[in-house]
């Protein structure tokens, strides 16, 4: 399934929506690959190959926004202007699977001060 393209307004009409995004990691590492499937009131309305994913952290300036975006932009086919969202969110809910549990993605002491230093 394809992801949808144009305003979130013109997938959905107007009204109380409940709009859920999972998230399913490759592991076995740092920065692997993911699915992302997105529901629509319980019904599946795109899904997402991602190739590699933040291996780290994020940068210091980097924003974490809901409804707008005034960081950089997820894709280039958005613009912070003409996409802010004007409805309201009532609540965001994060909930981590039993998968989350497993240390398979975390990285060794050595390999952080390795990668700390070489930005430097």
């Amino acid at each position: 399934m394809e992801p949808p393209h144009g305003p979130p307004e013109a997938h959905a009409a107007a009204g109380d929506h409940q709009v859920r995004l999972e998230f399913e990691y490759d592991g076995g590492g740092l920065g692997k690959g993911a699915t992302a499937d997105l529901y629509l009131d319980g019904e599946q309305v795109a899904t997402v190959r991602i190739d590699a994913t933040v291996p780290l952290a994020f940068s210091g300036d980097e924003t974490m926004d809901v409804g707008s975006d005034t960081g950089t932009p997820v894709s280039d086919d958005y613009t912070s202007r003409g996409s802010i969202f004007t409805g309201r969110v009532h609540r965001v809910q994060i909930d981590l699977g039993d998968d989350a549990h497993a240390h398979d993605h975390l990285i060794h002491p050595e390999d952080r001060m390795r990668v700390i230093t070489t930005r430097q």
